[in-house]
């Protein structure tokens, strides 16, 4: 019997089945971007392989370094965000070391802002340990008082609005205006918004990093980050520091997370308004001393939040009264039913973490002057259960352990 191919007896079946002769009609269309899972990119001719980086002749050289399918995530991402260049990697914390690794080297100093994500601190700490990098703190309540922080080797200026954990806002314009004067880079961690409530390069801020992992997701099922930038020279920097690191994302992931896009703005206004209901039961429960809500008047920046921002997120902080020991306050951590514990957000479950603050500040500045809190930090984040069920379910865990 014959092993060559029916369809084509020019070719034996092993070559078919390696390289078929496929037909597909052309025309199809539908909602969704193709997914183009693919490493090696194949080029018609030569003088188009040699050509790659005259974007006029060719776009394409690796999949590692973009598909169709992460193009169509870069450019929506770069939209709603009002940027014009992204660059996706595989985590927020890789999105983070991107921004690190592109504009620091031995001798360069960078500003952090002491409530940062706490891997982002640990990034910095370890590129002043191993890399001859400075690392230093300033309040995130600071201001325009940053200008006196800034050193003739200040390369790099990091931004969070709110902090992940005590939920401050800075004076974004302040800190912005300070950092060009001096010709310094700004970057923000802007996974709080979601890049919808807050427009960084409307502020003048550089570079917006976000963690894709949260809302654009939305499945609590994804790990991604993004660089979103409107300067060329910048994002230039960022790409080639990133395809030097080998750095890249699953055309998979890529599907996934432009399926949750589309949804993103409705489900973040339902977080939104379901946090702020039950942030607004919590000022009323004797077991809390404060909530650190950014859109109630009390939360430090509130004045800014209102100027800068056009919503709020599902995420928050509560401050449980000083007579609750931590051992209380894990108890009741552990007693709420509908809230899970875990450390990332942005699904439809909600979640519950306690925090102790003054390990989250470099040693020998706590407590900071900055901070007025006495009690335990419990951050909350609000999914999209029926509020009724999550204040219900908070209620019977503060009585059975905070009393």
């Amino acid at each position: 019997m014959s092993d060559r191919s029916e369809s084509d007896s020019s070719h034996y079946l092993q070559t078919v089945a390696v390289q078929p002769d496929l037909d597909i009609a052309p025309g199809f269309q539908s909602f969704s971007t193709p997914t183009y899972r693919g490493s090696t990119v194949v080029f018609r001719n030569l003088a188009e392989l040699r050509a790659y980086g005259d974007r006029s002749t060719t776009y394409w050289r690796y999949g590692l370094h973009a598909t169709p399918t992460s193009e169509a995530l870069c450019q929506q991402l770069a939209q709603i965000e009002g940027g014009s260049q992204t660059l996706l990697l595989p985590s927020g914390m890789g999105a983070i070391s991107l921004v690190y690794f592109a504009f620091l080297k031995a001798g360069d100093d960078v500003l952090v802002p002491d409530n940062v994500y706490g891997p982002n601190r640990d990034h910095g700490e370890w590129l002043a340990r191993d890399f001859g990098v400075t690392v230093r703190y300033y309040s995130p309540m600071i201001g325009a008082g940053i200008a006196s922080m800034i050193q003739p080797n200040t390369k790099l200026i990091w931004l969070e609005a709110p902090g992940s954990v005590t939920m401050e806002v800075p004076d974004t314009s302040a800190i912005v205006a300070a950092a060009k004067a001096r010709g310094v880079v700004t970057a923000i961690d802007n996974t709080w918004s979601a890049g919808v409530y807050f427009r960084p390069f409307d502020k003048g801020i550089d570079i917006s990093m976000q963690a894709l992992t949260k809302y654009q997701s939305g499945g609590s099922d994804v790990l991604m980050g993004a660089v979103i930038t409107r300067d060329g020279k910048l994002y230039d920097r960022l790409k080639r520091t990133r395809m030097i690191m080998g750095w890249g994302v699953s055309a998979d992931d890529c599907y996934l997370v432009l399926r949750g896009l589309s949804s993103m703005p409705v489900r973040l206004a339902a977080h939104d308004r379901a946090a702020r209901e039950v942030a607004e039961w919590l000022t009323r429960r004797p077991e809390v001393t404060r909530v650190l809500h950014p859109a109630l008047p009390d939360c430090p920046g509130h004045a800014e939040w209102r100027r800068d921002f056009t919503g709020a997120s599902g995420l928050f902080s509560i401050i449980l009264h000083s007579r609750y020991t931590r051992e209380q306050v894990d108890a009741f951590v552990e007693a709420l039913k509908l809230f899970a514990i875990g450390w990332s957000w942005g699904g439809a479950h909600s979640l519950a973490v306690p925090y102790h603050v003054e390990t989250m500040r470099p040693a020998g500045t706590w407590p900071p002057a900055d901070w007025e809190n006495a009690g335990e930090l419990v951050r909350l984040y609000i999914g999209l259960e029926d509020t009724r069920d999550l204040i219900a379910d908070i209620k019977q865990a503060m009585e059975q352990h905070l009393r």
